[in-house]
């Protein structure tokens, strides 16, 4: 009886491994037929690659952990080269075509929204993950982003604060990618995590998100646990351009954020602001709930 009890086992642990050799392949012939051809060959000069092949050689020296060591872990699991995967990386950065919307309702509830309104929607909507990071047994922060990207556009640090990150036009993404390299400055997306990774409440989040050097111009929209917690930080590579509180006292009980200044007007091609905004005020502070948020 032993024997087959043990025999049984075996069997239940080759299956399994079946599988996961199996899903595994799967993952990487899926990612070098589609997600890494798509980002790290057609929409990237050749000159590019001679660039980063070195860089990626040398990747810890010129990238801060843990993202280094996880992106060369994530290479090796997947299967792809180390080069492609670093252009993996920084080809994400582009791709955060979304709308944000934080609001306070009229007990002093804060809500944060997203949703992504991203390109190649056929091989990201495949590969997009929630994520856990844990810390001495517990969830430290939490958040959504994209198989074999280190980054997070979207995150929860629970009970102090969420973020969540819109693409500023502003470059091309292997130009901040390059740029990224020589000045040591952080992507738009590690900035969010290590933000969700040391920022004790939403005060110390949005003086980090507003103020930390960055490879590229970003909206890095803010939430917290508290009335009148929520901002929208407009941000040049350098530094703020732009701080938009919410003013629920003033009538304004909450901000919505595309991928345009908000003191600007949209283009009547890309005008999503527009409903948004009349989907809330016809929802009204009294009635915004996650429910209601998400129609």
């Amino acid at each position: 009886m032993d024997g087959q009890h043990q025999l049984g086992q075996a069997d239940q642990r080759s299956g399994r491994l079946l599988e996961y050799l199996t899903a595994r392949h799967k993952l990487q012939t899926f990612l070098s037929a589609n997600a890494v051809s798509v980002f790290c060959s057609e929409s990237v000069p050749k000159w590019v690659h001679e660039v980063i092949r070195p860089i990626a050689a040398e990747l810890e020296f010129f990238m801060p952990q843990p993202f280094a060591g996880e992106i060369l872990g994530l290479c090796k699991a997947l299967g792809i080269s180390l080069g492609d995967g670093v252009l993996l990386n920084f080809a994400y950065e582009s791709t955060a075509f979304c709308t944000s919307i934080v609001a306070q309702d009229d007990k002093g509830n804060i809500y944060h929204g997203r949703n992504l309104d991203y390109d190649f929607v056929d091989i990201l909507s495949k590969i997009t993950i929630d994520v856990q990071f844990i810390k001495s047994g517990q969830i430290a922060y939490r958040g959504t982003t994209f198989l074999g990207y280190v980054g997070l556009w979207t995150g929860q640090s629970p009970h102090k604060f969420t973020i969540s990150g819109d693409e500023r036009a502003g470059g091309r993404w292997w130009e901040n990618a390059i740029a990224a390299f020589l000045n040591r400055n952080y992507p738009v997306s590690w900035l969010v995590r290590d933000t969700l990774s040391k920022a004790e409440d939403f005060q110390s989040a949005v003086l980090r998100l507003a103020g930390t050097p960055i490879i590229a111009e970003v909206y890095y929209i803010v939430g917290g646990v508290s009335p009148k917690e929520g901002m929208v930080i407009t941000r040049n590579r350098r530094g703020p351009a732009d701080l938009w509180p919410l003013d629920p006292l003033g009538g304004a009980w909450f901000r919505v954020e595309t991928n345009y200044d908000h003191w600007t007007t949209p283009p009547p091609f890309d005008d999503r602001r527009t409903p948004a905004i009349k989907a809330l005020n016809a929802t009204g502070q009294q009635n915004i709930n996650f429910d209601t948020l998400f129609k």
